[in-house]
């Protein structure tokens, strides 16, 4: 029997995901795809993806628990594989491409702030991750570091039949040559100026008499406008959001 793990919407951490289950935002965090190889225990699994990308650290767990995986693990690129989702898609030990999918590669980035000296550092930070997330690349397609970090820096669009062409899939689904088609990505991640208000403002999400219907509308009224807002200016910009450092809880999140 071959079991099925979805990697579909923004991948997220572990911590974030009940909040995209909250507002029923499909998203996907390594516990998830990890619980489903332990239910495979050694099966074979076909991996579908459709994602735009999202956090590069849980993009490389996923990664790895996949190339990891004792069982054959077969990837099938049905939409979109961009960023964080295309460094998943290259763990298949045989990779599928749809003819009317994409996959995207481009450099990470992140939200910093400080002085010259903390924006140099944060510079060296982000070649450091590119070239740690290429090595997914070279590995899959055996084209050179140097010229997958150009492509990177170009933010490189493939449709089915370039993406074989660059050895990035084995296969193009259904057909022998692929169509050329255009779409756009629209990420729909959840800002993290909004999970961090749900956090404080709502953080014993296991409390029973807690979740309510009518607390649960109440507290989404008054988080709705940030919610709203902050997604639009996301979802007008190319790319993935770049996250920001919080006051409440200081961290560096890489959007890839």
């Amino acid at each position: 029997m071959t079991i099925r793990i979805d990697v579909k919407g923004p991948i997220i951490s572990n911590d974030e995901a009940w909040i995209y289950e909250w507002f029923e935002i499909e998203a996907t965090c390594p516990k998830t795809v990890t619980s489903k190889l332990l239910e495979a225990n050694g099966e074979d699994v076909t991996v579908y993806i459709n994602s735009p990308g999202g956090y590069v650290d849980e993009g490389s767990e996923i990664y790895t628990e996949l190339k990891n995986y004792s069982g054959h693990v077969e990837v099938q690129i049905v939409g979109l594989a961009a960023s964080a989702a295309s460094v998943i898609a290259m763990a298949g030990d045989k990779v599928k491409i749809s003819p009317t999918a994409q996959i995207m590669i481009h450099n990470a980035s992140m939200g910093y702030r400080g002085d010259h000296r903390d924006m140099e550092k944060a510079a060296e930070i982000l070649k450091v991750t590119d070239r740690a997330i290429v090595n997914a690349y070279v590995i899959k397609s055996g084209m050179s570091e140097e010229e997958l970090l150009g492509k990177m820096a170009d933010e490189t669009w493939m449709g089915a039949q370039k993406a074989l062409e660059y050895k990035f899939v084995d296969e193009i689904m259904f057909m022998d040559n692929a169509i050329k088609l255009t779409a756009s990505s629209s990420p729909n991640m959840i800002p993290p100026k909004v999970i961090n208000s749900l956090r404080n403002g709502f953080p014993n999400k296991a409390d029973p008499n807690l979740v309510t219907q009518d607390n649960l509308k109440e507290m989404l009224t008054h988080f709705k406008k940030d919610f709203l807002e902050e997604t639009k200016m996301n979802n007008e910009k190319p790319n993935e959001p770049k996250a920001t450092v919080t006051a409440e809880k200081p961290q560096i999140r890489f959007i890839f």
